[in-house]
C-alpha cells in the first residue's frame, strides 16, 4: 500500500477543506493517506519528519497569500533543508495544491514555489492530469474549472466561510487529484 503524506497550512479553513478532499481521493484510491497540518506558527505535529521520510508521496498545500505560499508553509520548506542535505526525499513523488480568493490570484506562483521545493529535494512532480473545463458549456462546478495542469487550484470567495468554499466542483477536482497521486505512487513505489 502506498503511503501518501499531505502537508499543508490553512489560514482560515478553506485550504484545510481542499486538503481533506485530496486526502479522501488518495484514501479512496487505496493509499494510506495522512494529513499533517502546520499550526499557526508553522510547526508540524510531533513525529511528522520521520513520517515524511517514510512516505512514497508528499503532497504540499498552502493558501496563496500575496502571490506565494503562506509564511507558515515557507517555514516548513526552510526546515526541510535537513532532509534535503541527506536527500531523504530523492525520487519521492511530489504534488501541490493551493486556494485563493480569486480565480487566478497568482496561484500558479504558489505551485511553482512548491515545484521548486520538490525539485531541490530531487522529487518527481505530478500534475493534475485533468483537462480543463473550458468550453462555452462549462459550468463553475465542472471538474478542473480553474484550469490548472501543474497542481490543484481551488477558489473560495474572500467573504466565504469554509462551508461555502471551495465549491463542490473544486472539491471533486481535489479528490481526483489525490487519487491520481495515490495511483501513481502505487504503480511506481508501492
Amino acid at each position: 500500500m502506498a503511503k501518501v503524506a499531505i502537508v499543508y497550512h490553512s489560514g482560515y479553513g478553506h485550504t484545510k477543506k481542499a486538503a481533506e478532499a485530496v486526502h479522501a481521493g488518495a484514501s479512496g484510491a487505496g493509499a494510506e493517506a495522512t494529513l499533517y497540518a502546520l499550526d499557526a506558527e508553522g510547526n508540524l505535529p510531533d513525529g511528522t519528519w520521520p513520517a515524511l521520510d517514510a512516505a512514497d508521496a508528499i503532497i504540499f498545500g498552502s493558501p496563496t497569500y500575496m502571490g506565494s505560499v503562506s509564511w507558515q508553509f515557507k517555514k516548513f520548506a526552510d526546515a526541510s533543508s535537513k532532509p534535503w542535505f541527506t536527500q531523504n526525499w530523492k525520487d519521492k513523488i511530489a504534488a501541490g495544491f493551493t486556494n485563493s480568493a480569486t480565480m487566478n490570484g497568482d496561484k500558479h506562483s504558489t505551485l511553482h514555489y512548491m515545484m521548486t521545493l520538490a525539485m531541490q529535494h530531487s522529487m518527481v512532480w505530478i500534475g493534475t492530469g485533468l483537462l480543463p473545463a473550458n468550453s462555452k458549456a462549462a459550468q463553475r462546478n465542472d471538474i478542473n474549472y480553474v484550469g490548472s495542469f501543474g497542481g490543484l487550484m481551488t477558489q473560495s470567495p474572500s467573504d466565504s466561510s469554509p462551508e461555502e468554499g471551495p465549491l463542490p466542483g473544486d472539491l471533486a477536482t481535489a479528490k481526483l487529484f489525490g487519487a491520481r497521486v495515490a495511483e501513481y505512487a502505487r504503480k511506481t513505489r508501492g
